[in-house]
């Protein structure tokens, strides 16, 4: 198993890659996986390039690939003007469309000032909905008055352990066992199959086309 991490910090040391490798480790302390880190500022130079000629210099390349092929992923960027980096946005604009559907996602951003806390739901959640990843409920905000304190802590805990969670293999329930109801109960909302889904205690979810509930509504 293979979780990835994505850092768009720009300096070194940086917080933005502080709290990356803060959510991997958090993550690590309930699953079992390698983890590999993906640093875009190093990367920067070639991402340009692959706008200009069409074509992915080798080492972005590598990291592309190993984005598709993770099991699950980590993405941390610092807030510019109240939203992603320009340099984390034009690295997921390279992502092929398909490469993050259902992939476990956990959010991180760090920025200056608690005023940018929102950012991770109004722009970074948006982003990797749209390219139907599954992304965990909780992201973690990083300020600058965050290090150290108790809160940041328990935040990336509670992150960490779901992405696990997502990313750990499924055991096969033997008979009788009860539904993960909290699991089903984080996926319903965000099912990535474009589907309308619902919570029973006794059956776990049920995942409910869109056409079928488009065709209940439809007046004879």
């Amino acid at each position: 198993m293979r979780i990835v991490v994505v850092s768009a910090g720009l300096s070194s040391p940086s917080s933005t890659r502080l709290l990356a490798d803060r959510l991997a480790a958090a993550t690590l302390e309930h699953v079992d996986a390698e983890t590999e880190v993906v640093e875009l500022r190093e990367l920067a130079t070639e991402i340009a390039q692959h706008f200009v000629t069409g074509f992915p210099p080798a080492r972005l390349a590598a990291a592309l690939d190993a984005v598709a092929a993770a099991d699950g992923l980590i993405a941390v960027t610092p807030v510019f003007a109240g939203s992603y980096s320009g340099l984390f946005k034009s690295f997921f604009d390279l992502i092929d469309k398909d490469s993050l559907t259902g992939k476990p996602v956990l959010l991180g951003a760090t920025g200056g000032t608690a005023r940018h806390s929102l950012v991770t739901e109004h722009a970074l959640r948006p982003l990797f909905t749209y390219l139907r990843a599954l992304v965990l409920p909780t992201a973690v905000y990083a300020a600058s008055e965050d290090w150290g304190e108790e809160g940041l802590a328990q935040r990336i805990a509670r992150a960490g352990a779901e992405l696990a969670r997502f990313t750990a293999p499924a055991a096969v329930p033997g008979p009788g066992a009860a539904p993960d109801v909290d699991t089903a109960a984080a996926i319903a909302p965000r099912s990535h199959t474009g589907a309308i889904t619902s919570v029973d205690p006794a059956d776990g979810f049920v995942t409910v086309p869109f056409e079928q509930r488009l065709a209940a509504l439809r007046v004879p």
